[in-house]
C-alpha cells in the first residue's frame, strides 16, 4: 500500500515512527471516496475508523436550527472517527466529506482500541495530535466578536497558512480545495460578507484564488493586515 509522500503536520501519522506507521497502515482494508462523498455522518453509530492516506475531507456539524459550522479540514495522515470509536454508545459527533479523491485505511473500533492499548508509540502519538486539536478548537473560540468580517477571515486564513500551507516561489500555497462558504460556516458571516472580504485581499494582492486553490501571495502583509489579534488566535 503506497504510504503519502507529504503529512499533516500534526496528524496522527505524522507522529509516528515509520515502523509503527507501516504496522498501522497494514491493518486494514484500503477504502476509496469519490468527490463529494460522505464518509462519517453525523449522528451515525460509530463502528470503524478512516485513516487518510490521501486527499483531504471537510469536516462540519450541523446545529438543531440547521446552521452548518465548519469544524476542520484534515488530509493525509489524519485518523476520523477516533474519540468516538474509542467510547462506547458515543455516535459521530460530525459530518465528513471529501473535498477531492480520498483513499483511507478502514479499521474496526474495537481493532482501533486494541492498537491504542498495544502499542506505546502510537497512543502517545494520538495524545499529541489531540493536544493539536485541543488548540485549533481554542483557536476557533477565541473572542472576535470586535472585529470585522475581513479580518476574520483574514485571521482564518493566516491560520490554515501556517498549519497547512506549503512555501512556494507564488506565495503560501493551501492545498485543500475549499470553498468561501467553507470560510463562512468557520467564522460566522454571511456568504456575501466572506465574499466581499476576499474581494478585498484579492485587490491588494494579498490572496489569489482559483476554485481548486488558495495562495497566499504576500504572507507578511496579511499578517500585518490581521493586526492586533488576540494572543493564540494565529
Amino acid at each position: 500500500m503506497r504510504l503519502p509522500s507529504e503529512l499533516v503536520a500534526e496528524s496522527l501519522m505524522a507522529y509516528l515512527t515509520e515502523e509503527d506507521r507501516a504496522h498501522v497502515v497494514g491493518l486494514g482494508p484500503l477504502r476509496t471516496f469519490a468527490p463529494g462523498e460522505v464518509l462519517l455522518r453525523q449522528g451515525d453509530p460509530t463502528d470503524h475508523v478512516l485513516l487518510l492516506l490521501h486527499g483531504w475531507v471537510r469536516v462540519s456539524a450541523t446545529g438543531a436550527d440547521g446552521q452548518v459550522v465548519l469544524l476542520a479540514f484534515r488530509g493525509p495522515g489524519d485518523v476520523l472517527g477516533d474519540l468516538a470509536a474509542l467510547h462506547d454508545g458515543w455516535v459521530r459527533m460530525a459530518n465528513v466529506d471529501s473535498l477531492d479523491e480520498v483513499s483511507a485505511v478502514w479499521l474496526r473500533a474495537e481493532q482501533f482500541g486494541r492498537l491504542i492499548a498495544q502499542r506505546p508509540g502510537v497512543a502517545l502519538a494520538m495524545i499529541k495530535q489531540l493536544a493539536a486539536r485541543l488548540q485549533e478548537a481554542q483557536h476557533a473560540r477565541a473572542d472576535v466578536a470586535m472585529m470585522d468580517v475581513t479580518k476574520r477571515v483574514a485571521a482564518y486564513l493566516l491560520w490554515l497558512s501556517s498549519t497547512y500551507g506549503s512555501r512556494t516561489e507564488a506565495g503560501v500555497v493551501l492545498s485543500m480545495p475549499f470553498t468561501q462558504q467553507d470560510v463562512a460556516n468557520r467564522v460566522g458571516a454571511s456568504l456575501r460578507a466572506v465574499a466581499r472580504a476576499f474581494a478585498v485581499l484579492r485587490d491588494r494582492g494579498i490572496v489569489v484564488n482559483t476554485r481548486r486553490q488558495t495562495v497566499i501571495a504576500r504572507p507578511a502583509v496579511l499578517r500585518a493586515f490581521v493586526g492586533d489579534m488576540p494572543n493564540g488566535m494565529v
